[in-house]
């Protein structure tokens, strides 16, 4: 393994070296001790809104951290039981409650007063879920695809701005692609990037490269944005991409997207190698496998494909 402008390569050293390397490629409020024993439970909100801020980000963080758990345990908790459970003054515990509901990750239902989960905390645990369930079954797919294709097979995922890789199968190839889970690559200029962005909305597609840009890599990239809507309709009509030398000269990867339950794209599998071996005629080939690989993917997720 050796490292060459930054990016990773593994090589069989054995073979000859003039062969080229290649690489492929998210209120405080005082008690009231005066207070009835009969009076009605203190509710979704303080008495009084006036306490200190927090000493620090660090600590406002675990204490929101522990609400939060607090708050998932229930199935519908006032104030007064979060605070007690979670041992913060009312007042604090009601600024972590609505920075929380700020970003959707608790509710509260103004007829009981009543704090509950919200619907952001079951996103981002679906996610997980499907991201492990993602890995875990992709693999058999992608194994059996790189001895179709006789290249290394890669999974990635969409994220806000761009492709993370997760997982690779690397081929028995002397040489070969390689980058370690992690790896971000812009949606415009990877194979994978490009079939998720094929099957969004052109509104989506639009707000996501006005956000990300379109950088130039190589000689090859889409910068143009016509160039890359007329590239995006081939490839939703045909149902796998091409990344031809886009972002690493002398690469071409070849990839297809997955679908989530909703038949909308979560990421994609692609397989790459170098040009001297994933030629232009042998795109016919390689195509239809990955494609079909993504599809059986996705049915193995309980996703839904693509109109």
């Amino acid at each position: 393994m050796m490292n060459l402008t930054g990016f990773s390569f593994s090589i069989d050293f054995t073979t000859s070296h003039n062969e080229k390397l290649f690489h492929c490629l998210s209120h405080r409020i005082a008690d009231n001790t005066a207070m009835e024993t009969t009076e009605k439970r203190q509710r979704g909100r303080p008495r009084a809104f006036n306490g200190p801020s927090e000493p620090t980000s660090v600590q406002s963080l675990d204490r929101a951290l522990r609400i939060l758990a607090i708050v998932a345990e229930g199935s519908g908790l006032s104030l007064s039981e979060i605070s007690a459970q979670s041992g913060l003054a009312a007042s604090t515990a009601y600024r972590m409650l609505t920075t929380l509901e700020n970003h959707g990750m608790v509710e509260f239902d103004t007829s009981d007063q009543l704090w509950s989960i919200g619907v952001e905390t079951y996103r981002m645990g679906a996610a997980f879920l499907r991201r492990r369930k993602l890995v875990d079954r992709a693999r058999i797919v992608m194994q059996e695809l790189m001895e179709r294709t006789g290249e290394t097979a890669n999974l990635g995922v969409a994220e806000d701005d761009c492709v993370v890789f997760v997982s690779q199968v690397e081929t028995h190839q002397a040489i070969r692609a390689f980058f370690r889970p992690g790896t971000r690559s812009p949606f415009h200029a990877s194979g994978i990037g490009k079939a998720v962005l094929a099957h969004l909305e052109p509104e989506r597609v639009g707000t996501i490269l006005r956000k990300a840009g379109l950088q130039r890599f190589t000689d090859r990239t889409l910068s143009d944005i016509s160039a890359l809507a007329h590239d995006l309709a081939t490839i939703k009509r045909r149902g796998w991409s091409v990344d031809d030398e886009e972002r690493h000269p002398g690469m071409r990867c070849v990839a297809a997207a997955i679908f989530n339950e909703f038949g909308e794209p979560i990421g994609g599998v692609s397989v790459s190698g170098p040009t001297v071996r994933v030629t232009p005629e042998r795109l016919a080939e390689i195509g239809p496998l990955v494609r079909d690989a993504a599809a059986e993917v996705t049915r193995m997720i309980g996703g839904a494909l693509s109109a």
